[in-house]
């Protein structure tokens, strides 16, 4: 749908929504990944009743691009993760009007707060301006973390449409992630044997899980907003599932997530030490080192067989571009780094 055209459809529907007159202004895409569209707006909503100044929101609107990944989930169960993350205490932009009808832009759609900052890659770990600000993120990091897993499987959170879990299996989330490799594994055309002996190993390791948390899911530097005051906010929350701690702990050290700082695997600003320490001070927990390994491996493992089901995306015409083609070709990186691990056998 051409912006201009989504734009009227939008301006319309807030304001039979909102039940005042309203306007967009600087409406533009931004980037959304590979699955899905973000648009950042200003909407100015008339007063409601006369004399009263115009309201002012600075919004990004976050809908679907058409396709998903799996493991991921909708958007409209994406805006409740969201609500029950920011009722935490956890730094993430406040989620607004959730629409579950298609047929307004032809998907469903939801408004969030804008935050500050820029999660750029590149600028985070290598811009001069956050040097001195970069040990303030990784502790800011742990400190977020912290909050979100304080959201434990236990608790009446509202997000009963997340995965289940077995809480009679201790390795409940570490055999489901098996699993779930395994399937991905098959539905590929190719075969990997690199991948397969590392499936072998996690299968064999299975850690205990004794109490499950929410999880974020895709936690690591392009995936959080930073300005040079520090975190601003944590985003995309498609992959958040109930699960081990350890899964957020290590996600952000893979290597594929260090951006040319691969000695400083706490997602190119921090060593591990440093955030682990500030993790466990933040949320009274202590990080199991050997678990830490166990995750880290499943992460470079899993973003492997991710990589290639992106490419095949691309290869058989489902879903043409130049990023899942450039994500395939990254796919041999982390099945090293898992067998590196592996056969180091510590972090």
């Amino acid at each position: 749908m051409a912006v201009e055209h989504l734009q009227g459809r939008l301006e319309a529907y807030l304001t039979a929504r909102l039940g005042v007159s309203v306007q967009i202004q600087n409406f533009r895409s931004i980037s959304g990944g590979a699955c899905q569209e973000n648009y950042s707006l200003d909407l100015f909503c008339a007063g409601l009743m006369p004399g009263e100044e115009a309201t002012e929101y600075r919004l990004v609107m976050r809908t679907d691009r058409g396709g998903a990944l799996d493991g991921s989930v909708s958007r409209p169960q994406e805006f409740e993760v969201i609500q029950a993350a920011f009722g935490a205490g956890v730094p993430t932009p406040e989620a607004m009007w959730l629409e579950q009808d298609s047929d307004v832009i032809g998907a469903p759609f939801y408004f969030m707060r804008r935050a500050p900052g820029r999660a750029d890659s590149r600028y985070i770990v290598k811009d001069r301006s956050l040097t001195d600000v970069r040990k303030k993120i990784t502790g800011q990091l742990a400190d977020a973390l912290a909050r979100l897993h304080s959201v434990s499987y236990t608790t009446d959170s509202g997000l009963g449409f997340l995965n289940e879990l077995d809480l009679q299996d201790s390795v409940a989330p570490a055999r489901d992630a098996v699993g779930a490799l395994r399937r991905l594994l098959d539905d590929l055309p190719e075969y990997y044997p690199a991948l397969e002996l590392c499936l072998n190993w996690l299968e064999a390791n299975m850690p205990e899980t004794i109490d499950p948390v929410l999880v974020h899911g895709d936690f690591r530097t392009g995936n959080y907003l930073a300005t040079e005051r520090g975190l601003e906010a944590l985003l995309d929350w498609e992959f958040a599932h109930w699960g081990d701690r350890h899964e957020d702990l290590t996600w952000i050290s893979m290597r594929d997530w260090r951006f040319g700082k691969i000695n400083l695997p706490v997602g190119g600003i921090s060593a591990r030490e440093p955030f682990y320490e500030a993790y466990e001070k933040a949320s009274g927990v202590p990080v199991d080192r050997a678990k830490a390994l166990y995750w880290e491996v499943m992460g470079n493992a899993r973003w492997a067989a991710g990589a290639h089901q992106q490419a095949e995306r691309h290869l058989s015409g489902q879903s043409r571009g130049i990023e899942l083609a450039s994500i395939g070709r990254r796919g041999c990186e982390m099945e090293y780094e898992a067998m590196r691990l592996i056969e180091k056998g510590e972090l």
